[in-house]
Parts: structure tokens; C-alpha cells; sequence
């Protein structure tokens, strides 16, 4: 299937079995773009009939006129499949036939990588007795000429994309919703992509979610005798990537080397003076389970909320002594026990199912960036933590009312399995039972099929079963460990992190722009005021030992001018850190008053959250359907990491 839709999205199409090679090789490239009109198809189509943007659909008439009619973009999708006319059929099949006597999809032949080490599996290639109907000298001049037809296709290429309002591959002006890439990625040679469910295809309005899932652990926590009267959900009190310290009651941001730079006592930020008394000597490791809890998740909010509050009811004495546990690292076991409870007795979830359109927000793009990777031949998995009936509730809440044909969701992929009990379904075989009614009934099951729906069982048996495996599977997932570590440790899959965050994270970086300008030039000017400061200490010193300063000017100063330049430039910059600290403590504002960036941690260094990202997720955004911007062919290639030593950042 993937060999006959490859073209299925092509706006234009050129027969190579025309194309003759023009008597300057620098042109050979361009004659592929640059026609006015189209043969591909055996007809005439003038250059603006053909064009879709996106914000249209084109109908072909019964005189082979391309009309076309404004939609909105996710509509684009569902009218360019659902179709239907006599003349689109007719259109569909030549297509697809002429995809077939083109093109061959495999690995590229005299190499099975490329040269960045990317497999080639997937890779569109011409078929062979084509290539060779064409004049191989010919093809030699090209290789000699190939950087000025580059240079000269590269521009056409740009040109078109403007024309055809599709975005550039790192589109700036939208960069919230762009797909950012940390290990290099071609999509062409990923077989299989599975996908989580919870913040990753269902996407949930946090404040209403983890509102909820907070009230209902609070009235466990009253119904155990602790002092929650007063007390309400505050989702800017925390933000995912802080790190729970259950030994000191704090919650606190790191660095990506485990310096605490940031933290909470109870609801109160702590001082720099505080945090370097309390965390000088020691760092953050996750490794130390017992102390450390990292909030990978928007599911963590409403746990991190509860304890915090807690904590600072504990301090205040404020819990009866009789119930109230003796430190810290009791009451997050309190804590902890109050939610699960919430979410095992099935309140919560009841609560979702029966009023989906309060806690969930649609995305109707989503379900079309899933069609065109099904369409390119791309097998979708759903692996995902829910039970059947929530799964399925949610699903169809939020995928049916956008596929065509009265499609259901089961029908996007080729396994689903529920209950999955990640992490250990990418590394421990559980039981494997089979759905077989939609009340959820299930059977014992030893072998998984494709197309089946399934409880429990392991990754294994999935590779197993769709004959797949390790690079060529892509996962998607929110959950940092659960989701994206796991499956890269243990199987050598490919991840994709999703963090809804990044989209006010970029906006929030936008607006702090100035800011960031304006703090790093009085940083700039403190730095060289600094330098003449030291120079001129380092020349008092000196002198007192009878040794010239390091240069002769220097040296030559008396005392008094010595004295009089050293106070002048202590003053100046005393100035400059009375206007830099509250800059600093300002900047990130614009996305958590008290955190900061979710990126960062401090002006210049990465938080322990964005270390992460980089070591485990190969590619990151902020949502599913960012894909349907890009193509289910794309290579995403790393951007150059900039070293201490490069001279020229690049």
C-alpha cells in the first residue's frame, strides 16, 4: 500500500519517461519543478487550477477543470479522501500506476546507510530500467555541475513551497508548533510507529484533569482525619520537570548536572542564601528513588500541589499528632496513597467517560497525520496504560467524528493493546489476554496477530507479531521514563517526546526576547568593568611584593590613581547587581513566575528536564499533530551542538 500512495499528496507530477536532459546539466534538476504545465497524467493543467494550499480543496468537474472550494485545514484532509467523483477515481488510478511504473521503494542499493548512518530502508528510488534508458555521460556532467543545480533547485524549491503555502522545514513564525530534533531521524525508514494515549492522543485540559484528580485525593486525605479545609488546586504552583525532594518537604529545579537551582518549602520559594545552605554540597540523583521524585508527566500537577500544601499544614502543625506521619517522606507516602486511591475506584475516570467534553481538548489534525502515515505504508500501534473501556470511550470521543467513511479509530492500527503496564511491558512478558467483545470481555491468549486488541503481554511478543524491531519502530509518548526512556534503553527504539508545554515555552521565549537582550548586555558591561577591576587588584598585589603589573601602563600608576579607578568600578558594579539580580529572578517569567523557563535552568545552562529530552527522545514537540505539517517522509537531521571551544558558534 505504501508503494502505491507515495504520491498521494503531490500537487504536481512530472513524467520522467518525457523527460529528455537539456544540453546545460546545470538545468536537469529545475525542469522538474519548473513546469507550467503538468503531462504526468496525460492532460493539460494550468499552473494555478492544480495548486492546493491549505487552506483549500480542489474537485475535478466533469470538463477536467480543477475547481476549488474553502475549507478549513483539518476538513482539507477528510474532503481530499473521502472524494468520490468519476474523474478523482480516474485520477487516483493513474496516479497510482504511474507510481508503480516509476518508483520502487527500498534501500538505496550500494549502501544500506547513508552518510550520517541513517538506514536507507524506505528511501524512494527510481526504477532501474528507467535509469538506464537514460544517457549515463550525461549524468556525469550533472555530478560535475551538481552544487550549481543544487544551488539553483534550492531556490526553486523555496519558491514552490511559498507558492504552494506549505511551511519550510523549520518554520520560524510557527516554531511552537514545529518538530525539534535532538538525535537524527528519517521517518522513510521507520516501519512501525506506536503511540501512548494519555497526554499524548488524548489530550486533556489540565485545570479541569488534574483540578478533578486534586479535589477527589484532598477529600481522601479529609476522610483520614488531615487538615484540608481552605486549601484549592493551583496548577502554577509546579511544572513538569521539578524534581520532588521527599527528604526536605521541597520541591526544587535542576540543572542538567543536578545543581538545585530553584526551590519550594511548602508554597515558599526558597533563597539563593537558602538553597546554597541546604543543597551546596549535594546533587540530584533520580537513581536515589527513595528521596527523589522527577514530575515527568502533566499527570504529576495534581501530586506535587497536594504535597506541597501539605507540608506546609505539617509545619504549621496544623495535622493532628496522632495521625500526622513523623517526616517528610511519611507524608508523601500519605499523599500518594490518597491519589492512587482516587484513580483505582474509578471516580475519576467514570466522571471523564461520562463528560469527555469537559476534560478533553479535540484536535482535529491529529487523526489526519495518523491517516497519511497509515497511507504511506507505516504500521500504527496503540500501547498505552488505560483499560479497554476508558481507551476505547476516549478514542472514539476524540478520533471518529474526524475520519471519513464513518471510519473507527481501531481501524488506524495494526495492534492495540491496553493495560499495557509500562514500563515493564517494554522489558518483562506479562500475560497476554485478547479482547474479544466490545463490553471487554477477554480470553487467555499466547500469540499476538496483527490487527488484534490485547491486554497485558510485552513488546517482545509485538515485534514478534508484526515482524519488526529496533530502529525501525518509532514510540511517541509524555512520560519521559515510562514512555521514552524505557523503549530506548531496552529495545533500541526510536522516541518522540510529547510536551504540550513547548508551545507557550516558545511564545514565553518570544516575549522575553528584550528582556534576555537588555540582562545579558548589563551582564556584558559588568564583565569588562570586572576585568579592568582585576587587573588593577592583581597590580596592588603586586606592588606589594615589588613586582611590575602585567603591562607597563598599568605599572606605571600611582597609588592614589590606583585607589581612586578600583572604588570607581566597585560602585559601578555594585549598581549593575542591583539592576541585574531582579532581572534575573524576572527572566522566564512569562512562562511560570516562579520557575522560570521549562527548558532552562538559570540564564544560560539547560534544566535536568531538557537533559533528559536530549539523551533519550530523538525527536520532541509539543503535539501529535505537527506531524501533518511535515511529511511521513521527512528526515529530521540534528541541529550542530555548539562546544566551549568553537570559535565560530555555528
Amino acid at each position: 500500500m505504501g508503494e502505491h500512495l507515495l504520491l498521494h499528496q503531490a500537487s504536481c507530477v512530472c513524467d520522467y519517461r518525457l523527460l529528455r536532459l537539456p544540453p546545460k546539466p546545470s538545468r536537469l534538476l529545475c525542469c522538474s519543478w519548473r513546469l507550467s504545465k503538468v503531462r504526468g497524467l496525460g492532460e493539460s493543467v494550468g499552473d494555478d487550477s492544480g495548486r492546493l494550499t491549505a487552506g483549500s480543496t480542489s474537485t475535478v468537474q466533469s470538463n477536467g477543470k480543477v475547481s476549488v472550494d474553502e475549507c478549513e485545514p483539518h476538513q482539507l484532509g477528510v474532503k481530499r479522501r473521502l472524494g468520490g467523483s468519476e474523474a478523482e477515481e480516474v485520477r487516483s488510478d493513474a496516479m497510482r500506476k504511474l507510481a508503480d511504473e516509476m518508483f520502487l521503494v527500498k534501500s538505496s542499493g550500494q549502501f544500506e546507510v547513508d552518510y550520517l548512518g541513517e538506514s536507507t530502508k524506505g528511501d524512494l528510488n527510481i526504477r532501474g530500467d528507467i535509469v538506464n534508458a537514460v544517457d549515463t555521460e550525461e549524468f556525469h556532467m550533472l555530478d560535475n555541475t551538481i552544487e550549481e543545480a543544487a544551488k539553483t533547485e534550492a531556490r526553486e524549491a523555496e519558491k514552490l513551497l511559498r507558492e504552494l503555502q506549505i511551511l519550510p522545514r523549520y518554520p520560524h513564525m510557527v516554531a511552537e508548533r514545529g518538530i525539534f530534533c535532538s538525535r537524527t531521524l528519517n521517518l522513510r525508514s521507520i516501519t512501525t510507529i506506536g503511540y501512548d494515549m494519555d497526554y499524548t492522543l488524548i489530550h486533556y485540559n489540565v485545570n479541569a484533569w488534574e483540578g478533578r484528580a486534586y479535589e477527589y485525593g484532598m477529600e481522601n486525605l479529609g476522610s483520614m482525619g488531615y487538615a484540608v479545609e481552605g486549601l484549592s488546586f493551583d496548577p502554577d504552583l509546579v511544572i513538569r520537570g521539578l524534581i520532588m525532594d521527599k527528604k526536605n518537604g521541597n520541591v526544587v529545579k535542576a540543572d542538567r548536572f543536578g545543581y538545585v537551582k530553584r526551590a519550594m518549602h511548602g508554597t515558599k520559594m526558597l533563597s539563593n542564601r537558602a538553597i546554597s545552605e541546604l543543597y551546596g554540597r549535594e546533587l540530584v540523583d533520580l537513581r536515589e528513588e527513595s528521596r527523589w521524585e522527577f514530575l515527568n508527566t502533566l499527570f504529576s500537577v495534581s501530586e506535587a500541589v497536594m504535597y506541597l500544601q501539605m507540608v506546609e499544614r505539617l509545619d504549621e502543625g496544623a495535622l493532628p499528632s496522632e495521625i500526622a506521619p513523623m517526616d517528610y517522606q511519611g507524608l508523601y507516602k500519605v499523599v500518594a496513597k490518597a491519589l492512587f486511591k482516587a484513580h483505582v475506584e474509578g471516580q475519576l475516570k467514570n466522571e471523564i467517560i461520562n463528560e469527555p467534553e469537559r476534560f478533553v481538548e479535540l484536535d482535529p489534525e491529529l487523526p489526519l497525520a495518523l491517516l497519511d502515515q497509515k497511507e504511506a505504508g507505516k504500521r500504527l500501534l496503540l500501547i498505552t496504560n488505560s483499560d479497554y473501556h476508558y481507551t476505547n470511550k476516549m478514542m472514539q470521543h476524540a478520533f471518529n467524528r474526524f475520519l471519513p467513511d464513518d471510519m473507527d479509530w481501531r481501524a488506524l492500527f495494526d495492534m492495540v493493546i491496553v493495560s499495557a503496564k509500562k514500563p515493564d511491558f517494554f522489558q518483562i512478558s506479562h500475560p497476554l489476554y485478547e479482547v474479544v467483545t466490545e463490553d471487554g470481555l477477554m480470553r487467555p491468549c499466547f500469540k499476538a496477530r496483527s490487527g488484534g486488541l490485547y491486554c497485558g503481554g510485552s513488546a517482545q511478543m509485538v515485534e514478534k507479531a508484526l515482524g519488526f524491531q529496533g530502529d525501525q519502530t518509532l514510540y511517541v509518548g509524555d512520560h519521559i521514563y515510562t514512555d521514552v526512556s524505557q523503549s530506548k534503553v531496552h529495545l533500541r527504539w526510536r522516541t518522540a517526546l510529547i510536551c504540550r508545554e513547548l508551545e507557550e515555552e516558545v511564545r514565553a521565549l518570544e516575549y522575553g526576547r528584550e528582556h534576555r537582550k537588555k540582562l545579558i548586555k548589563l551582564m556584558n558591561q559588568k564583565e569588562l568593568v570586572g576585568d579592568v577591576f582585576n587587573q588593577l587588584r592583581l597590580a596592588v598585589q603586586r606592588r606589594t611584593k615589588k613586582c611590575a603589573a602585567q603591562t607597563p601602563l598599568v605599572t606605571s600608576l600611582d597609588e592614589k590613581e590606583l585607589a581612586e579607578n578600583m572604588q570607581k568600578m566597585l560602585l559601578i558594579m555594585r549598581q549593575l547587581d542591583r539592576k541585574i539580580a531582579p532581572m534575573l529572578e524576572a527572566d522566564g517569567e512569562h512562562f511560570n513566575k516562579r520557575w522560570g523557563y521549562l527548558s532552562r535552568a538559570g540564564l544560560w545552562d539547560k534544566s535536568h528536564l531538557t537533559r533528559q529530552i536530549e539523551k533519550y527522545a530523538d525527536i520532541y514537540t509539543s503535539r501529535v499533530s505537527n506531524f501533518l505539517q511535515f511529511t511521513p517522509f521527512m528526515y529530521f537531521r540534528s541541529q550542530a551542538q555548539s562546544l566551549a571551544h568553537d570559535l565560530h558558534p555555528y
